[in-house]
């Protein structure tokens, strides 16, 4: 039973609990029977030895056995007796044994979810954004479509920007190089490569010097080349013409392709309605609310952003500040969304998972079972996707409760 609790931080609380010394008996000898009933002691039938010869071999078993059972249960139970709510596995500072006809007592360190005082999350102030598509809009995409759908020509024209060439060089530091592909304007070489080529036409020969940066290409990274070029092919992109694009999109007409691509654009701008919303009560609730962080779980997110910012390349011992900071606004938002959810009664069904395993894998065409394999194999468990469902499901109720105002009023 729970004894007493000392609280160390907001965030971390020491228990003291015991069990008496008659459970602990009751529980070992319940455990040695169980043992009994399986033993095979050379000179008895399956399950007929002694208990006393049982206990003699199985004794320290026996009481590691119960020793792990009664420190977990007892544990569960002070927790929901002081109505905590713990964020990491508990910790002991000294050996828990057992000492047969004596209680036990041991005392764990417990790091625990922080009271958030006076926590207000309705009527927060909400921008409203327009997901209007305007007839311009829907004419503009046509336009990139027919652009991007287009087939490169050969043309006689002098090179410009975004044309296609065909090019032989040889540079003053022996690399060359024949039928050459390159797009004006699209690298990799420096902007002042593309310019020279700007102008020419197909047939010509001429020699441009370039500085290469030391972060460019590796054959040219930091050096100054001199290349001899010659120009032998120059194509440009031929656009679809405007009313041939129904049929080559697969549509039977003008009209249905407008209205694909208008409710495309509105979807669009819903979406990114909902995530600008997101971002904007995410900001007033960080503003607002102020509370300590469980340092445990603090430092294991320090870890793994940390981790990450390694298999990037990036030197961490320069960003630690930066990462301290991102891991503090993680875990506060993390600790906020699960309070929101729990006072709101948000729950994830398995109805509600495998809904969202059918979601994605239609929205990357991929199987159900290649999502779950893939959460699995990342890791280990689905909890991710059920954790990514839960906090959808709070920022529904969150924005819910907004309070919507016009452009206009936030100028105010």
């Amino acid at each position: 039973m729970l004894r007493g609790i000392d609280e160390i931080s907001k965030t971390k609380k020491r228990l003291k609990i015991e069990i008496p010394a008659d459970m602990v008996e009751r529980e070992i000898q319940k455990t040695l029977k169980e043992m009994q009933k399986k033993a095979k002691i050379p000179g008895f039938r399956p399950g007929k030895a002694p208990l006393s010869i049982i206990e003699k071999k199985f004794g320290k078993d026996a009481e590691s056995e119960v020793l792990e059972k009664l420190v977990s249960e007892y544990y569960n139970n002070a927790v929901k007796e002081a109505k905590l709510k713990p964020v990491l596995p508990p910790m002991a500072e000294d050996a828990i044994d057992i000492k047969r006809n004596e209680p036990l007592y041991f005392e764990l360190i417990v790091e625990t979810r922080p009271e958030i005082e006076n926590l207000n999350y309705e009527n927060i102030e909400l921008e409203e954004v327009s997901v209007e598509v305007k007839d311009e809009d829907v004419e503009d995409v046509l336009n990139k479509l027919s652009k991007e759908r287009g087939v490169y020509e050969p043309t006689e024209e002098p090179a410009q920007n975004e044309d296609l060439v065909v090019i032989d060089y040889t540079t003053d530091i022996e690399k060359e190089a024949k039928d050459y592909v390159y797009k004006i304007g699209a690298g990799p070489f420096p902007a002042d490569f593309s310019k020279a080529i700007e102008g020419k036409k197909k047939g010509e020969s001429f020699n441009i010097t370039i500085d290469f940066p030391q972060e460019s290409i590796a054959d040219f990274a930091g050096k100054k080349v001199n290349f001899q070029i010659t120009l032998k092919e120059v194509k440009r992109r031929k656009d679809i013409p405007y009313e041939e694009l129904p049929g080559e999109l697969g549509f039977e007409d003008m009209d249905k392709l407008k209205k694909y691509v208008r409710e495309s654009l509105e979807n669009a701008k819903k979406e990114q309605a909902v995530e600008k919303k997101k971002i904007d009560i995410l900001r007033k609730l960080l503003e607002t609310h102020d509370f300590e962080l469980p340092e445990g779980l603090l430092e294991i997110e320090i870890r793994r952003i940390a981790e990450e910012y390694e298999r990037m390349g990036i030197n961490i011992t320069e960003q630690m500040d930066k990462i301290a900071e991102i891991a503090k606004r993680n875990i506060k938002t993390y600790l906020l969304l699960e309070i929101i959810g729990e006072k709101e009664g948000i729950t994830v069904s398995e109805e509600d998972l495998k809904q969202e395993v059918i979601n994605i894998a239609r929205k990357y065409s991929i199987t159900p079972q290649g999502v779950v394999q893939y959460y699995m194999s990342r890791d280990g468990s689905l909890e991710a996707l059920r954790n990514s469902i839960f906090e959808k499901k709070v920022f529904d109720i969150l924005i819910q409760k907004a309070k919507p105002i016009k452009k206009e009023e936030v100028a105010q």
